[in-house]
């Protein structure tokens, strides 16, 4: 997430004593996915080989833009009707996506941690909203992979606050084998109401343009596509929030995999544009402004107060 210098060092200090409080959360315990053995390293890479080229210019596919005010580290896009991914529910004629295609490395791993073989992925972040207690969160995610076996990609979306600390697990989607997708295995609980609340892959090759060359491949059992899926979840605390998810590859960097979402909405209202995560609230801004005003002020005051 980028940030801008502040003007006013001290004004943004609780900012970053936030985002180190964020990073300070406990790793969670892995205890799903297996470890590949170097004769399907092997044969994995030898299959990698034979694997059509399809990428853009600078290795990415549709680079279409994110909505204002979002934010994304590594390679996201919006896109619409592609592939085995149809436009979701909602009725948006296009959808968000990250994809680990073209990502960057140390990005897109659990908010919570990494838990020990990510290597590359990306995540997008929403414009901060308002939400007051009660109030629904709502969105559709469908998890797309081209991998499998014990390669375990997975995906995650997370509630933040403005201030950049983790607040809910809305839900994860791991890459496997066999049975649910989602949640996914070995990952904590979500705490959002998903339909279906178990998901298992549509399996095959699955051909989506975000996943560049991995589109219309499959490493092994588990590459496919869950299909779209509601997420809900109910604002405990009134505040202002913004949305994050993320895409990961496990073990390496071969064999993509990525996440569509659409239909963000928090009371009934779609989340399209806004404030950037990080972006100080204007009234904040206002009220440093304001105190810097009365120090000034009191500063002048005493000063001439001195000379008299």
């Amino acid at each position: 997430m980028n940030r801008s210098r502040s003007i006013f060092p001290f004004a943004s200090r609780g900012v970053w004593v936030a985002s180190l409080l964020a990073g300070a959360a406990l790793l969670v315990e892995f205890a799903g996915a297996q470890t590949p053995t170097a004769s399907e390293r092997a044969a994995r890479a030898k299959a990698l080989k034979a694997l059509p080229k399809r990428v853009g210019p600078i290795g990415v596919i549709d680079p279409s833009p994110i909505p204002t005010g979002w934010t994304c580290v590594g390679n996201c896009g919006t896109d619409s009707l592609d592939g085995v991914v149809t436009l979701s529910p909602f009725g948006s004629a296009k959808y968000a996506w990250v994809s680990t295609n073209g990502g960057t490395n140390g990005v897109g791993a659990l908010p919570s941690g990494a838990l020990g073989s990510e290597t590359n992925g990306s995540t997008l972040a929403t414009s901060v909203f308002a939400a007051t207690a009660g109030s629904q969160l709502k969105f559709y995610f469908n998890y797309v992979t081209s991998d499998g076996s014990g390669f375990a990609d997975y995906a995650w979306a997370e509630l933040y606050s403005s201030t950049n600390t983790p607040v809910a697990l809305l839900f994860t989607a791991r890459t496997v084998p066999s049975g649910s997708i989602i949640p996914g295995t070995g990952l904590p609980s979500p705490l959002a109401t998903l339909s279906p609340a178990s998901v298992p892959i549509i399996g095959g090759a699955p051909t989506w343009l975000p996943l560049g060359g991995s589109s219309n491949t499959c490493y092994a059992a588990g590459c496919g596509y869950t299909g779209w899926v509601s997420s809900t979840y109910t604002i405990a605390t009134t505040g202002n929030y913004y949305l994050k998810v993320g895409a990961v590859n496990w073990s390496d960097t071969n064999y993509d995999s990525g996440l569509a979402m659409d239909g963000v909405t928090i009371g009934g209202v779609a989340i399209t544009t806004g404030t950037p995560p990080g972006t100080p609230a204007p009234s904040s801004l206002i009220l440093t402004m304001l105190g810097l005003a009365a120090v000034g002020i009191y500063l002048a005051l005493k000063m001439r107060a001195v000379r008299a």
